[in-house]
């Protein structure tokens, strides 16, 4: 993997996304931009959701973690499958019923125009923050292979990184970004098939016998009933995974975006379904990936004692051969610009319709606008970024992960208090329950264990922050 094999690759890669934009984004329009003009194929969408919906930090970190934690990571797959059918089943019908571009416009439908830009704004917060991580991770990969030998300060990697996103959806915006993803999914899903063969050929077994050897390992471990106090317990993770998909899928904009580019509810909801299925099988790979990389570690005597997040980029790019490097680079490159450009194009979209009321502006003021937006996120992620280098510190990364279950907790409680209340909401309030609520989480959280005895929150704080949100609301509501 020397620099100059780095770079063609790179090259090659950005000229196809160009491309594939240049001939997307022809006789596109502000509608376009934000909506495809309802015209995108669902099996698109579908397969395209997969590479932005799984960041450069899942690419890396749940073969990882079969290390430490076997396959219990597929308890939380499992609650996806969930959250994903409470998606079809509830929010795309109400969605596509209302006829929304930025799915908060429904909460100023259903309560006011202070729940509406409280909604929004938390979404612009939570989804600005990991977004601007996810392309942390693929700036770093291309610094360390590429820029480096280059002697390119970080700052003019990110930059480059981020002026590339920005040039293949500044014009075709979401109409654009279905097909790239769907470009992207090829090379992501690719890098774990590619991998796992090659690692199965070096360790010398047939397909059959790297099944056998890995269900009948300590790694196969999946289900988790026996300590309730356990981050790992069942019903923990089951719960956790369920509620992250409906907040971080169901109530996002950048996701959901894509969704409502489907010619109708019924081409929408089959496009979720197939992705949910998709996204099991794929994380079922992951899971096969991360036993291979440590029974390869095991037969060939390597002493690895770095980070679990670094076993498979070190093995992939030092020990198992060229074409599984070259694939890891691509799949880590395609898993973190598929969901960044799919972050910027929400971005856009919810500062646009949220906050500077497009319905009542002619077309060129809209498309001047929208690409000052488009810009002005775009540095907000090069500044961010930088900060991240800046800080090192990888407990400050992942308590920006950790923000998302309680950033997204009052898009939570809005959501359910609208759908499942017929009450009305005092909007200058709602900001305030908005705030209250993810901070008594928060603190609940922090001595869990002397108020509960022992019981240590995982994903489910979520869910305990949406229900604390809910309760703020239903104090500051009366009835219709």
């Amino acid at each position: 993997m020397t620099p100059g094999l780095v770079l063609s690759i790179m090259i090659v890669y950005f000229g196809m996304l160009i491309t594939i934009a240049f001939v997307t984004a022809r006789g596109a329009d502000t509608n376009t931009f934000f909506t495809a003009n309802r015209q995108s194929p669902w099996f698109l969408v579908a397969f395209g959701m997969i590479g932005s919906s799984l960041s450069g930090l899942t690419f890396i970190s749940v073969p990882g973690n079969v290390g430490k934690i076997g396959f219990t990571y597929f308890q939380i797959v499992l609650g996806y499958l969930v959250g994903y059918w409470v998606i079809i089943g509830i929010l795309m019908p109400l969605y596509y019923r209302l006829n929304v571009i930025s799915i908060y416009s429904y909460l100023e439908q259903r309560f006011n125009t202070w729940s509406y830009k409280t909604g929004a704004f938390v979404f612009l917060v939570s989804r600005t923050l990991g977004s601007s991580l996810r392309l942390f991770i693929a700036a770093q990969v291309l610094q360390i292979f590429l820029f480096d030998a280059l002697h390119v300060p970080f700052a003019v990697t990110v930059g480059i990184t981020i002026a590339l996103i920005w040039i293949y959806t500044f014009k075709g915006g979401v109409k654009t970004i279905v097909w790239t993803d769907s470009f992207q999914t090829i090379f992501l899903v690719s890098a774990v098939i590619i991998a796992v063969w090659q690692i199965t050929d070096q360790l010398g077994w047939s397909f059959s016998e790297m099944v056998s050897t890995v269900s009948a390992s300590d790694y196969n471990k999946i289900f988790q009933f026996e300590d309730p106090l356990a981050g790992s317990y069942f019903w923990k993770q089951f719960i956790g995974g369920a509620f992250i998909t409906i907040t971080m899928t169901g109530l996002d904009q950048e996701i959901m975006q894509k969704n409502l580019t489907c010619k109708n509810i019924g081409e929408a909801q089959k496009n979720m379904f197939w992705f949910s299925i998709i996204l099991v099988i794929v994380n079922v790979l992951f899971l096969i990936l991360g036993a291979l990389l440590y029974f390869y570690v095991q037969k060939n005597g390597i002493n690895y004692t770095g980070p679990s997040d670094e076993l498979f980029p070190t093995l992939a790019l030092n020990n198992l051969g060229l074409a599984v490097g070259i694939f890891f680079l691509l799949g880590i490159t395609a898993s973190s610009y598929a969901s960044a450009d799919s972050a910027l194009a929400g971005l856009t979209t919810s500062f646009c319709i949220d906050f500077l009321d497009f319905k009542n502006k002619p077309e060129p003021v809209r498309k001047r606008q929208k690409f000052m937006v488009h810009l002005g996120f775009s540095v907000l992620f090069l500044l961010i970024i930088v900060v991240f280098r800046e800080i090192n510190n990888r407990s400050v990364i992942d308590a920006v992960l950790g923000i998302a279950t309680y950033t997204y907790a009052p898009l939570l409680g809005l959501f359910s208090f609208g759908l499942f209340t017929k009450r009305q909401l005092k909007g200058w309030a709602v900001p305030i329950v908005c705030v209250i609520a993810p901070t008594l989480g928060y603190l609940l959280n922090l001595y869990s264990v002397e108020i509960f005895n022992g019981y240590k929150f995982g994903l489910e704080i979520l869910l305990v922050n949406g229900v604390i949100t809910f309760a703020g609301l239903f104090a500051i509501s009366k009835r219709a």
